[in-house]
């Protein structure tokens, strides 16, 4: 069976990325949009596109009913639902089958096994997959989270049976605050997925995040592209990413790769999917199993030379899996910095605005996998990510040095960003040496706090007094002298004007 028009279910970066690998592998695409997506870039990517509904996301990208009659309205025979939005939910996949079309994805029975924490913990130990101890049902009260919290043994994390995203997770040191913190996780946990249901873990003090990228045919192969590491976080939210994991031991690197295999087919996955996992003192455990593409995907692509986003059209179509084993082996190294509009020096807080210039740096191993464009209207309807910078070298120090040349050329004006966040990190010394945690924002707070007591006003200021009297006393048509002096302020000029 060979596709031959896919609808993707999503917006920004991804659903540009959908509609690139659609047209390589000569498969129209079908995009979807919002009344406040009318003309963005992943709309001008695809080879046709269908208004769905108003800004709000339950009005347009959430809704099922619409996206289902998108596809019966343009012919479409498959959905890729991307990353996000419904991606993960069992329902939507069930409703795409049920509707005759292709679900770009696995089987909507391991979306569920998978999307439900406590499920997933008892698969992946039935599977020989090491959990962290902790409850594998969810707990009706805060006396019976009491009861597995002493088993698990303090301090332990309270997490929401389907929840993600640091949603309905509270952290617990001490037996006397664990019911207060029970009945305010599950509340949480109910707004956010309309599910309160509350287990335990034992809550690792300083791990790190490794995941693993498999892919697995319609066939019965199973195989994995190597790991990434993605412990730079904030609120759970990853910020930068790599692959491969530095300083990992090659034989936890092996069996994180076995192991993540052996998930994968205990519960007949089909597709692209990635295996989370927290590493600590040597010792891993399963965190829970992403059964979607991961935003992070490029790291992988760039150090293994496979397109996974083809890939999981190609599965979809029916294709097996002709990959030699050594695709796990890296080439080189990748890392990604999510360029977000946020302002890290406020606590991450979304930035609003429109994009006011966008100029992207090139070069040499270096990508670019955005969703924005001049004029685009960045608000507070959706994600805040606008793109994702992405570089490739032949060792990780000079993919560090490739990725401060490319963050100094992204000139991003017109919201605030992330960008002088990331150029931060790739000049501190931990990050550089590869001795990263789970705690490293929080460990490294010069990252965010760099600029206090500066105004980004007076910068503009002072820099454009200082290109005012460079162009007074440059006579006419001469050659400026002072072109050292220009790219200074140029590169000063851009890290603040880059967070406006």
């Amino acid at each position: 069976m060979t596709l031959q028009k896919v609808l993707i279910a999503n917006r920004g970066e991804i659903a540009v990325r959908i509609a690139r690998a659609c047209r390589e592998l000569g498969i129209r695409s079908v995009a979807v949009y919002s009344e406040a997506d009318q003309g963005a870039p992943h709309v001008v990517a695809s080879d046709e596109a269908v208004l769905i509904g108003p800004a709000r996301a339950s009005e347009s990208y959430l809704d099922v009913d619409r996206l289902l009659n998108a596809c019966s309205a343009v012919g479409a025979d498959a959905v890729h639902p991307g990353y996000g939005f419904l991606a993960e939910n069992a329902e939507f996949a069930h409703g795409v089958e049920q509707a005759g079309l292709t679900f770009i994805g696995p089987p909507a029975a391991a979306i569920a096994e998978m999307g439900d924490k406590t499920v997933a913990r008892r698969r992946m130990t039935d599977a020989g997959v090491p959990v962290v101890p902790g409850s594998t049902e969810p707990l009706a009260t805060g006396a019976l989270a009491l009861e597995a919290a002493e088993l698990a043994g303090f301090p332990v994390l309270l997490k929401a049976a389907a929840g993600g995203g640091g949603k309905g997770m509270r952290i617990v040191d001490r037996a006397e605050e664990l019911e207060r913190a029970f009945d305010a996780a599950s509340r949480e946990a109910t707004q956010a997925f309309g599910d309160g249901r509350v287990y335990v873990e034992r809550f690792l003090q300083d791990p790190r995040h490794i995941e693993v990228q498999i892919l697995a045919d319609g066939h019965g192969t199973v195989l994995h592209l190597g790991e990434r590491e993605c412990s730079i976080q904030r609120r759970h939210q990853k910020l930068v990413e790599e692959a491969p994991a530095p300083n990992l031991d090659d034989d936890v690197r092996s069996r994180l790769g076995d192991v993540a295999c052996a998930a994968a087919r205990a519960v007949d996955y089909v597709g692209a999917g990635t295996v989370e996992f927290l590493l600590e003192d040597g010792e891993f455990y399963f965190l829970e199993m992403n059964t979607r593409i991961q935003v992070e995907h490029p790291v992988t692509e760039l150090v293994t030379g496979v397109d996974i986003v083809q890939w999981q059209l190609r599965i979809a179509g029916g294709e097996k899996l002709e990959l030699p084993e050594s695709v796990a082996v890296p080439d080189g190294h990748a890392i990604e910095c999510r360029i977000s509009g946020e302002d890290p020096y406020a606590g991450f807080l979304p930035s609003t605005g429109t994009i006011r210039e966008l100029e992207v740096p090139g070069g040499p191993g270096v990508r670019w996998d955005g969703g924005i464009a001049p004029g685009t209207e960045v608000g507070l309807e959706y994600d805040p990510l606008l793109g994702k910078l992405i570089v490739h070298g032949k060792t990780r120090l000079a993919a560090i040095a490739r990725m401060r040349r490319a963050l100094d050329e992204l000139a991003l004006h017109g919201v605030r960003t992330t960008i002088p966040f990331h150029r931060a990190v790739m000049d501190e010394p931990d990050f550089r040496a590869g001795r990263v945690s789970v705690r490293y924002v929080e460990r490294h707070p010069q990252l965010t706090d760099g600029l206090a007591g500066w105004s980004p006003d007076a910068a503009l200021a002072a820099a454009s007094i200082l290109e005012h009297r460079f162009r007074d006393t440059a006579s006419p048509g001469a050659v400026r002298p002072g072109r050292t002096q220009h790219t200074e302020r140029s590169a000063w000029q851009r890290r603040f004007e880059a967070d406006e």
